[in-house]
């Protein structure tokens, strides 16, 4: 909040005081609780508008990369998705507005989510599949696999940067504290600079991962290899494999998201229609969660509660704290499409269906609340700006 002119500032603490008292007038149904009074996992409520920032760096990333002048740290910490609540836009985002980015094999088409309507298009130049954003979301990358490209664009002015030739790029990731991009490949994930994308290192896998996600602490990474049925860990540091969990025959696991307190990844599993539960700290199987056959893409409710299971025609929400289903919502048409991610304000989740079709379902009753055709096959989908201090890659993996 800007003062005005000849005006002295308001301490922090006071200026928090008043929007706790803002917030109780309002009759919020969400508590506000000043720093210090209340558990770290309560959460941080925006005041209509961007929430207040701490210039500091997360636990476990000293000697971070800065890139961005500093990581953007929410005031509430604790919890793996503290800062990626409602409106909580990074810095560098703030001021872009909200879009939708369509990778459709040809080109990459914009949707404005308000007006529901394509409002540009960029010519890649190449068959994107996928639209990943940058760690520190100031710029967004086109893979495309086919013709081994990762092409830079920028949201702001959308212009399009020189592509850079990479090998198989079946999944773009970045380490949690911005200092390498990483790609995965078939048997191996190159290390490679998060700007310039130059090749650092590659390090052999064995087997080929497509999806993967960080444990709390940022010293390693998991990642799925679906045709394997296996799930991998790798040590960042090292840059080596250290230890993998094979599930049981048949499984085809996919996209994997880590539980708000750090201590379970889910896995999507489209073989056996669910999630399995894989400890994250000791790395090893501990239950399943069926959710609907075909289950292939997860994402996270905005208030941390519930994770999103996309797949067969389904849209299947599942209780973090119970471990169970809690909703189950039929999709336009029975497909199976590619979620993008929530809405900023945490009131739709964005999916993208082969045939064509964009549309935005509303994460508290699953109806379908936005409809947008576009051309191709859309088989990539990225909403940003979202809410996070930093981007970890993938589809709409932040913290």
């Amino acid at each position: 909040m800007r003062a005005r002119p000849g005006a002295a500032a308001l301490p922090f603490a006071a200026a928090l005081t008043m929007a706790a008292g803002v917030l109780t007038g309002c009759g919020s149904p969400v508590p506000f609780h000043r720093p210090g009074r209340a558990s770290p996992d309560d959460p941080v409520v925006g005041l209509g508008g961007p929430a207040p920032y701490l210039r500091a760096r997360p636990d476990g990333e000293r000697g971070a990369a800065d890139p961005g002048g500093g990581v953007p740290l929410a005031p509430a910490g604790g919890r793996v998705y503290a800062a990626t609540g409602p409106g909580m836009i990074a810095p560098n985002a703030r001021g872009l507005p909200p879009r939708i980015y369509v990778a459709n094999g040809r080109s990459i088409d914009v949707i404005d989510p308000g007006t529901a309507g394509v409002v540009g298009r960029f010519r890649t130049g190449a068959a994107a599949s996928r639209v990943v954003p940058s760690w520190d979301l100031r710029r967004l990358w086109a893979a495309d696999r086919a013709h081994d490209l990762l092409v830079p664009v920028g949201p702001r002015g959308e212009r399009r940067g020189r592509p850079v030739g990479v090998t198989g790029p079946a999944g773009l990731y970045f380490t949690p504290d911005g200092r390498d991009a990483l790609v995965l490949a078939s048997r191996r994930i190159d290390v490679r600079a998060p700007r310039t994308m130059a090749l650092r290192a590659s390090l052999p896998t064995p087997c080929s991962a497509a999806h993967a996600d960080f444990p709390s602490g940022g010293t390693s990474m998991v990642a799925t290899c679906t045709a394997a049925g296996t799930l991998i860990r790798v040590d960042l540091a090292g840059r080596r494999v250290a230890g993998t969990v094979p599930l049981p025959a048949g499984a085809r696991p996919g996209d994997l998201r880590l539980s708000p307190s750090g201590a379970v990844f889910y896995v999507a599993d489209a073989a056996r229609g669910g999630v399995w539960l894989v400890d994250a700290r000791r790395f090893t199987r501990l239950g399943f969660v069926p959710t609907a056959p075909g289950a292939r893409g997860l994402a996270i409710s905005r208030d941390a509660r519930r994770l999103f299971v996309v797949g067969g025609g389904t849209l299947t929400a599942v209780d973090f704290r119970t471990r169970r289903v809690v909703s189950r919502w039929p999709l336009p048409g029975g497909g199976s499409p590619v979620p993008g991610g929530v809405s900023s304000d945490g009131t739709a989740l964005w999916l993208a269906d082969p045939a064509g079709l964009v549309y935005a379902v509303s994460t508290r009753t699953g109806r379908v609340v936005r409809k947008v055709r576009v051309g191709g096959r859309p088989t990539g989908l990225c909403v940003h700006p979202q809410p996070g201090r930093y981007s970890l890659g993938g589809t709409g993996l932040y913290r």
